[in-house]
């Protein structure tokens, strides 16, 4: 039976919700801290601050192992520190570290005599962060006269929100990055559940079927920072790829879909990330892209594939916007419909999301939004409250005197919309379909006109 360890999770984002809570769920003993209180207080009532599939029963199944807190507890012993703070993008591109700095900075000033710790670098940083944290960890240890033993390591997470939990249990890969043999043991034991699927699946997070045994990449910091930057531009890139054949696919008479579907069997591509559509959103791909481009800069570097894939984004939602205007004609005066804005289906994030590109330039040119989604609509009142749209409760409400009704996000429902109730609903007749999700058929037999990305 494993023993348990302390670990301290800073920060409550997805990287460290979900993160800590499978931790807890293994029986550690992990103490949540965030600033916010009013989060802390959700959290000890057991109510996620994040949509995600199966999180709300695995904290629940956690609970008698986790404490949620505003501060950070003192430091002694031997445990885990995870550092999760958000790391925003600086105007020049950069990842912003100061809310990591004043993270490692707390930690030092905590970190009792005697102890034995490994303080981990959860958020995705810029390389040479681990050497960065250890510097103001070393330093303030010293001024304060304290003899300890702290080891800092890398550990980027690879999750994909709307699917976070899955990813944290059953990861492809978990990679750890530091000098110190210290800190991959300590690491390796908090990471034994998973490296050996040991523990039992918890309701709602069931094991996949043939899901093998994860592998153990022990690296250098630097080598494990630079391989989240490297993994998130990867798919950024192939996204941006698929989407610019869509635009030629049209312009040839192709389906893109079947053209995705044939390469995705090429074992060398695989067929996910491989769906054209309004471009990629969210937290992770603008921001890390945009750091990438920032470090290759700072060593006069120029990495134009990734530039290029950045570029192909922003041109493809620009696309959608276009084909609106070319079979409305004119947009001003005309409703139009969007169902969904959160930036991907099964999340209620917003952030980057096509969808809010979509209200500014539609607006912009004179229409009237009307918007759905079936979790997001929440979010998007706490935090864009400015957001000219109307809200529906349902698609047909949306539908109700539109011209055209856009689908954005890919959320399951989306796949069967009540299309004859929408129809009689819509003063047009224009559906485009941003995310492939409908089958042509069915849209047109329900009276509609059907307009993808790409086919």
């Amino acid at each position: 039976m494993m023993a348990p360890m302390r670990v301290t999770i800073i920060g409550t984002g997805y990287v460290g919700l979900t993160t800590g809570t499978a931790l807890a769920y293994f029986g550690h003993e992990v103490t949540f801290v965030d600033k916010n209180p009013e989060i802390v207080e959700r959290l000890r009532a057991g109510v996620p601050t994040i949509h995600e599939a199966g999180l709300a029963e695995i904290m629940e199944a956690g609970r008698c192992s986790s404490v949620f807190r505003t501060d950070i507890p003192e430091l002694s012993g031997t445990g885990v520190v995870m550092i999760a703070v958000g790391t925003p993008s600086k105007r020049n591109g950069d990842a912003d570290l100061s809310f990591v700095d004043a993270a490692a900075t707390e930690v030092a000033d905590l970190v009792q005599p005697g102890a034995r710790l490994v303080v981990v670098n959860k958020s995705t940083v810029p390389v040479g962060s681990a050497r960065h944290v250890e510097g103001i960890i070393s330093r303030r240890l010293a001024a304060r006269g304290v003899e300890a033993e702290v080891h800092v390591a890398s550990n980027p997470e690879f999750l994909a929100e709307g699917r976070a939990v899955l990813d944290t249990l059953y990861p492809d890969r978990i990679v750890i990055g530091t000098e110190s043999p210290i800190a991959t043991g300590l690491l390796r034991e908090l990471y034994a559940p998973i490296l050996e699927q040991t523990f039992e699946p918890p309701p709602g997070s069931p094991r996949p079927e043939r899901y093998e045994l994860p592998p153990l990449i022990t690296t250098t910091p630097t080598s494990a920072e630079l391989t989240k930057y490297a993994a998130n531009s990867f798919l950024a890139t192939k996204i941006s790829f698929i989407n610019e054949f869509s635009v030629l696919a049209e312009k040839v008479g192709a389906d893109i879909t079947e053209v995705a579907r044939a390469i995705g069997l090429d074992q060398r591509i695989g067929p996910r990330f491989l769906q054209a559509g309004i471009g990629w959103g969210g937290s992770c791909f603008g921001k890390d892209t945009a750091a990438v481009l920032a470090l290759g800069s700072a060593y006069d570097y120029d990495l134009q594939l990734v530039r290029s894939a950045v570029e192909v984004n922003r041109r493809q939602r620009m696309f959608v916007v276009d084909k609106l205007q070319q079979q409305l004609k004119v947009l001003r005066g005309t409703t139009i419909g969007l169902l969904g804005l959160a930036f991907k289906g099964n999340t209620d994030d917003m952030r980057d999301s096509p969808a809010l590109t979509l209200v500014q330039e539609l607006h912009e040119r004179g229409a009237v939004l009307r918007v759905h989604d079936p979790v997001a609509m929440p979010s998007a009142k706490r935090h864009f409250p400015d957001l000219p749209v109307e809200y529906a409760d349902d698609e047909v409400q949306l539908a109700c005197g539109c011209d055209a009704v856009v689908v954005v996000t890919d959320w399951d429902q989306y796949r069967r919309l009540p299309l004859e109730r929408m129809a009689a609903a819509m003063r047009g007749r224009l559906v485009l379909d941003a995310r492939n999700l409908l089958q042509r058929q069915s849209v047109t037999a329900a009276g509609l006109d059907y307009v993808g990305i790409g086919r």
